[in-house]
């Protein structure tokens, strides 16, 4: 089955979706449906899968290639799909790559892996990770030095994507760089390499400044998905304040879903409120968040939607 191809022109907003267990811990492979179902009804671009958030490295690679075929499979081309690769060996890579690929997938996402120091290195493992996959994978490349512990230079990006014609998305979260975005796109400008698709990360904590400075929508996680959309709708239409106001609504939840570790079960429990997943479980070594927090959530959510009613009426309506 081939479905439609990633490309360099991609904009929106690509959902990272989280990955539902049942409350044993077990993957809930029969509730995918239900949660593609919902993404999709809330307005979003394309979803990817087996990311960071998506709890990608507690699987095991049966796990991990079954729910991403039920995905491919339940989402029935209705929206492009990206799905998480990264790997230390680039033997199962090209195997999981393979089998997305051949089930519908619209491209992969790679982050580098972890180790890599020089500009030289970073740019030698992606050139070997675009030549095991093969030159009609689209890639998407992970810009998440916070994690990976990698850093990418404009120079070093500017040299991958002259190198490398697969390679047509960024997922920029580096942080803080704001700057680092500004400069690939007055590269692009003056022609200095090729325009590639770049969406955001890092729980949209920078949003809308991203937006103003060129990118080309989220790629990231949270439990109002519609927000994402919307604020991309406004600032796309140049109703700047609009989209500040909407975004300034909901940034305490935001903000509370970036702490690290508490921040996805908190993500994952709203999901659950709201109909998306059945269960809330993320696996360990991710906290339960207990009487306290599920109070925090509470406070939380009640302050969003109060807010909502005093900039958004129509979208608080909608998400009640």
């Amino acid at each position: 089955m081939m479905g439609v191809r990633l490309n360099e022109e991609a904009k929106g907003v690509f959902i990272i979706s989280v990955t539902p267990f049942r409350d044993d811990g077990a993957l809930d492979l029969d509730g995918v449906g239900q949660l593609v179902d919902f993404y999709i009804e809330r307005g979003i671009h394309g979803i990817t899968i087996l990311g960071m958030m998506g709890e990608a490295n507690k699987l095991t690679a049966a796990e991990a290639e079954a729910f991403a075929l039920r995905v491919l499979g339940e989402t029935r081309d209705r929206v492009p799909v990206i799905v998480g690769v990264s790997t230390p060996s680039l033997a199962a890579m090209r195997e999981l790559t393979s089998k997305v690929m051949d089930h519908g997938a619209a491209g992969v996402m790679v982050a580098p892996t972890p180790g890599l120091r020089t500009d030289d290195q970073v740019f030698g493992y992606m050139e070997t990770v675009a030549e095991t996959l093969g030159s009609e994978v689209p890639l998407v490349y992970q810009d998440y030095p916070q994690s990976t512990g990698v850093a990418l230079s404009v120079p070093t990006w500017k040299r991958m994507v002259d190198a490398l014609p697969s390679l047509v998305m960024l997922k920029h979260e580096d942080c803080p760089a704001l700057a680092k975005l500004t400069r690939i796109r007055q590269g692009e400008m003056a022609g200095e390499f090729r325009r590639v698709s770049i969406l955001i990360g890092n729980g949209a904590l920078y949003y809308p400044e991203e937006l103003i400075r060129g990118a080309d929508g989220a790629m990231t996680g949270f439990a109002y998905p519609e927000m994402l959309v919307e604020v991309l709708a406004l600032m796309s239409a140049g109703k700047v304040d609009a989209a500040l106001d909407l975004f300034d609504a909901y940034l305490p939840l935001v903000r509370y879903e970036q702490q690290p570790g508490w921040g996805l079960p908190a993500r994952k429990e709203v999901l659950r409120r709201r109909g998306a997943i059945a269960s809330s479980r993320a696996r360990y070594p991710a906290p339960s968040l207990g009487t306290e927090g599920l109070a925090e959530l509470d406070r939380l959510v009640s302050r969003v939607h109060r807010r909502l009613e005093q900039v958004a009426p129509d979208h608080a309506r909608a998400i009640a």
